[in-house]
């Protein structure tokens, strides 16, 4: 595996290890690696094939953070992330510092005006004007053929598609499902951040989501179902609620009876860590 720290050396590395041919599958990360990440740069590899690339990039954005508390807490393990790397079959590894990602003057923004005006867009202003510009960048630099993102960020995958889409970019993103632990709580960098007793509490999450999803396709109607699954996370400790929310799945607007698929999401706050997760549930009509 190699490992380019600058631009030049990335495209250098991107020259001498693509074919014109093959696809080249890239997986961007923020680091601090785990098996959620994993599963992500495992998929990559099987998309690319024997004859394909994976290029994976480990870039903590500072553009999209809101709160510079958040980013400086935010978990890093650059030797571990390497290893990681290179157990999952990464072909080329890009760790840039910021300042090469970004120069001291730089003034633009991608900024998405519809999915995200909800959910974690609403609650961390700029935050997906980051994000879209970040993988935007990388998609340049890379000029992949295809890109891996997880679902466990539903309104970060539904995002960057509606980048694709609109930009024409000719890279063909993929979805990978949630990875949990046993317990059910979905892997984030984050969890690290979390007390012995908040993780103990933590899978509480998924168990509401869970029981929503019963609830709301055995009959029950939205109100009563997001007022049960906000009372059972209110039971937990030290927990404070960003939000809860169902929407339509496609538009990430309040459902119609035209929406088929929708989205129940939830963030909330485990003292000063902040956990999202959700569910897809069918429209009852």
């Amino acid at each position: 595996m190699r490992i380019a720290k600058s631009k030049e050396d990335l495209r250098a590395s991107l020259k001498d290890l693509r074919a014109p041919s093959d696809k080249v599958v890239l997986v961007p990360t923020m680091g601090a690696l785990h098996e959620g990440h994993a599963s992500l740069l495992r998929h990559a590899r099987d998309l690319a094939g024997d004859g394909g690339l994976v290029v994976a990039t480990v870039f903590l954005n500072p553009t999209q953070f809101n709160n510079a508390q958040d980013l400086d807490a935010y978990p890093t393990s650059p030797e571990a992330d390497v290893l990681t790397c290179e157990s999952c079959g990464v072909d080329l590894l890009f760790m840039p510092n910021p300042d090469v990602m970004y120069v001291s003057d730089h003034s633009m923004l991608v900024e998405e005006t519809s999915l995200s005006t909800t959910l974690c867009g609403e609650t961390r202003p700029g935050h997906f004007a980051g994000v879209c510009l970040v993988v935007l960048k990388l998609m340049n630099l890379v000029q992949p053929t295809d890109a891996v993102f997880g679902q466990k960020d539903y309104q970060q995958l539904a995002i960057l598609r509606r980048m694709q889409r609109d930009l024409d970019i000719p890279v063909l993103i993929h979805a990978a499902a949630t990875v949990r632990a046993a317990d059910g709580l979905a892997l984030s960098s984050r969890n690290a951040r979390l007390s012995p007793a908040q993780r103990a509490e933590a899978p509480m999450i998924r168990q509401a989501l869970l029981a929503a999803k019963s609830d709301y396709e055995t009959g029950l109607q939205a109100p009563t179902v997001l007022a049960s699954c906000r009372a059972q996370i209110e039971m937990l400790t030290g927990v404070s609620i960003d939000y809860i929310k169902l929407l339509d799945a496609s538009t990430l607007k309040l459902v119609t009876p035209q929406s088929c698929t929708l989205v129940l999401a939830v963030a909330v706050f485990f003292g000063d860590v902040r956990l999202i997760d959700n569910i897809e549930l069918q429209n009852q009509g």
